[in-house]
């Protein structure tokens, strides 16, 4: 029963001893498990017989994606089929031993299941039980399918991502469902660590709109205010090409905006009153920026980067992801991870940030389907011959 399993804690590894469970799929509630994993838990990825549809959303390399190697690295994999008696009643074996458990089903499936908060910790107090879905556990939308891309949509984050088209774009990464793997994390590590005193557990509901909504503070706030219509905060910082990429320049007060014209060697544009402030400036950006774009274009990226850094102006090159992982710097701080993954290869991904970063390189490369199956299994206490007995079902699947 959770609470009562005597964890062994250290810096770098401050979940040691927890037990998690992990039920969801996909990258929003799969990489919230995997921090956990990250900072020393023992997770268990609960998957059904076709496994995860990460592992089938892109190129895939064996049994893997790119999406279900990053996000899955650090666990172990039980293959159970929930439609089998025998394998919705493993689950719920294994939840009222779990210290936490994470779901992402559509709400009100878990609860059909016997998988309920309610209904799991009547025998399990202590446990800290998170449900992540795209609109939430209540309210009109609830019911609605969500995703990555509906959640960008709907909350507002596309409208404010106005390209030179015109037209409204999705950021072109999944950062609905990684930011609210984000918010789980935090919202289990406070539970846990009010747990420690109080006790028990609780229910926590995570979703994808509030998460990405959250992105958007001073936007919502500015909308009101601004009456609908706010303005660009810092013009003329943006994007800017150079004799050989791209580059990104970013002005948050008056004396920058002043050394950025000096900078180029166009003082005169400092002195010009309809450049006079930000507000000013955001009025005539269709006069301003276009002089600054002709003027980047004549010297290559270092050449301008050497002399707006000379002028304490916040500028840096665009990098793709591969530029990123070749850099200087990150190489330097350490800053990506390596795992070499079987049928993939080597992994590389973004180290995670925080005081137990080093500890990811011990983690284990994302499992296989049911990988692990028989061992967990094991360990809840089921012996050889009923292992047999439930892979001969169907109930548990075992990677071969």
């Amino acid at each position: 029963m959770a609470g009562e399993r005597r964890l062994t804690p250290t810096h770098e590894a401050p979940y040691r001893g927890l037990k998690v469970l992990d039920f969801g799929q996909g990258i929003a509630s799969p990489y919230c498990a995997m921090l956990l994993g990250v900072y020393g838990a023992d997770v268990i990825k609960v998957e059904p017989p076709e496994g995860d549809w990460s592992r089938y959303l892109g190129t895939t390399y064996g049994n893997q994606t790119t999406l279900s190697a990053v996000y899955n690295r650090g666990k172990r994999s039980l293959c159970l089929d929930m439609k089998h008696k025998d394998g919705i009643a493993i689950a719920q074996l294994l939840a009222r031993e779990a210290d936490v458990l994470i779901e992402g089903f559509r709400p009100g499936v878990a609860e059909r299941l016997g998988l309920g908060y309610e209904s799991l910790s009547r025998d399990n107090p202590g446990l800290v039980y998170l449900s992540v879905s795209g609109f939430g556990q209540s309210g009109p939308y609830s019911k609605r399918p969500g995703s990555d891309s509906v959640a960008q949509a709907f909350s507002g984050l596309v409208s404010v991502n106005v390209g030179t088209d015109g037209v409204p774009h999705r950021v072109g990464t999944t950062i609905s469902d990684v930011v609210t793997g984000v918010y789980a994390f935090q919202a289990i590590a406070t539970t846990l660590f009010a747990r420690a005193t109080v006790g028990t557990g609780r229910w926590i509901d995570v979703n994808l709109f509030q998460s990405t909504s959250a992105l958007l503070g001073h936007k919502v706030a500015e909308f009101i205010l601004e009456g609908g219509a706010p303005r660009a905060l810092n013009v003329p910082a943006g994007t800017y090409q150079t004799q050989d990429g791209w580059m990104m320049v970013t002005l948050v007060n008056e004396p920058q905006y002043k050394r950025l014209c000096t900078a180029i060697g166009r003082e005169e544009l400092a002195s010009d009153p309809r450049f006079a402030d930000f507000a000013r400036r955001a009025d005539a950006a269709d006069t301003l920026i276009p002089q600054l774009r002709e003027v980047f274009l004549t010297q290559p990226t270092d050449a301008w980067l050497t002399r707006l850094h000379a002028g304490d102006i916040i500028a840096e090159r665009i990098l793709s992801p591969g530029e990123w992982l070749r850099n200087a710097h990150v190489e330097a701080t350490s800053a990506s991870v390596r795992q070499d993954t079987p049928g993939v290869g080597a992994v590389y991904s973004p180290r995670t940030p925080g005081i137990a970063s080093l500890s990811e390189d011990q983690l284990c490369p994302a499992p296989d389907i049911g990988q692990d199956s028989r061992a967990v299994l094991t360990e809840a206490g089921f012996g050889s011959a009923e292992i047999d007995g439930l892979l001969l079902s169907g109930a548990v699947r075992q990677a071969k």
